[in-house]
């Protein structure tokens, strides 16, 4: 996704999970795994789960990580620990390929680096930021980017687009909220604007002042939906929300309740629910960066009954490392249902999270066809 431009929920969400996944590998966390699951994690070779345990060989007495590209063994050779040193203990050695003893060190160093982009002003060199952490420059920005889903140049500009957007919406000139954003001057700020933000700078510290929005409320198999749509097509589509929250996110648009304007797309809503297996095709107007919405194109490809991973989303966008990108493109989804976030579950089968509740996610699977697997108790 080099070039594209994260938002503020994005931002907020890559750290959030950042700081999650370091304390998701504690032993309590990493002693719930069962090898079932561990070994379905070394066959997808899925680097998401490198660090929570390795796999050792007992025919060649050498220990793995998930993701090692060696040729996988037979399962009833290997055995499962939670630590590299148990597996020392246990009389394994490490593997010369995959090196499962640096994933700890690697990890670390990453979230050494998002700490210091995120304390820092303005960009920092490559060479300085690997040089702090303790990395060759391209070696450390092959680690960040697959441990992110993307470089730290590129986030280190989401980070400050995202303080930019913050600081429109509450500075009373563009010019300082470009300079408190970390940005050299308004010209660089300007020459993105459209692309970050879809809209001049002012309109966004505006609200987006000149849309109009049409909302209604209906009535679905999963509780009350609201759908909202401006003139090109479904802007939003969610649940437990109603046109306060509409307003609240569109704070400066003209917000107004549907008048017959957009029933044929409340119609069509409704039985996107109710009979997902012959979901009509509804214009959206909805956009994010070349990342999400790639993201968004490669859901609506999933057939209806059928499930795909974080794994497999991110290698059909032709990025295999950025899991916890693609989980946050998942998450920012605006229009649930119909671009269905909800047909990607984790690569162990279990339902993985869900912005409107794990229960109207295992009824979306159910009514497809589809019989969720709750790992976990979620």
């Amino acid at each position: 996704m080099q070039g594209g431009w994260w938002r503020s929920s994005e931002i907020a969400t890559l750290t959030a999970s950042r700081r999650m996944h370091d304390r998701s590998h504690s032993p309590n966390v990493i002693a719930m795994i069962d090898a079932d699951t561990a070994w379905t994690a070394f066959e997808a070779r899925d680097r998401a789960r490198d660090g929570e345990f390795v796999g050792a060989v007992r025919t060649t007495g050498i220990y793995c990580k998930p993701s090692c590209p060696a040729r996988h063994p037979k399962r009833e050779h290997v055995e499962f620990f939670t630590t590299p040193h148990e597996a020392q203990g246990a009389g394994y050695r490490a593997c010369m390929r995959c090196h499962p003893d640096e994933v700890g060190r690697d990890r670390a160093a990453v979230a050494r680096a998002v700490e210091l982009i995120e304390a820092s002003g303005s960009s920092l060199l490559l060479a300085d930021l690997a040089r702090a952490v303790g990395y060759a420059p391209h070696h450390f920005q092959r680690l960040f980017t697959r441990d992110i889903g993307i470089s730290p140049a590129a986030f280190a500009r989401a980070l400050r687009a995202w303080r930019a957007e913050r600081g429109l919406e509450q500075a009373p000139r563009v010019t300082d909220a470009v300079y408190e954003a970390g940005y050299e001057g308004p010209s660089q700020f300007y020459a993105d604007a459209s692309e970050r933000l879809g809209m001049t700078p002012s309109a966004w510290r505006d609200g987006g002042r000149g849309e109009t929005i049409r909302w209604a409320v209906a009535d679905s198999p999963l509780g009350p939906m609201l759908i909202a749509a401006t003139a090109k097509g479904i802007c939003r589509l969610s649940f437990d929300e109603d046109h306060r929250d509409l307003g609240r996110r569109f704070h400066k648009a003209t917000i107004l309740p549907d008048d017959g304007t957009i029933a044929i797309l409340v119609q069509g809503a409704v039985k996107a629910v109710s009979e997902p297996s012959s979901m009509p095709d509804l214009p959206l107007d909805v956009a994010g960066t070349a990342f999400q919405e790639a993201v968004w194109q490669e859901l609506r490809r999933i057939p209806p009954g059928e499930t795909r991973s974080y794994a497999q989303i991110a290698a059909a966008v032709g990025k295999p490392g950025a899991v916890r990108a693609t989980g946050s493109a998942n998450g920012a989804n605006p229009v649930a249902v119909l671009v269905p976030c909800h047909r990607v579950v984790r690569s162990d089968g279990g339902l993985g999270g869900y912005a409107y509740g794990l229960e109207r996610k295992r009824k979306l699977l159910e009514a497809e066809g589809r019989e969720p697997r709750d790992l976990f108790g979620e």
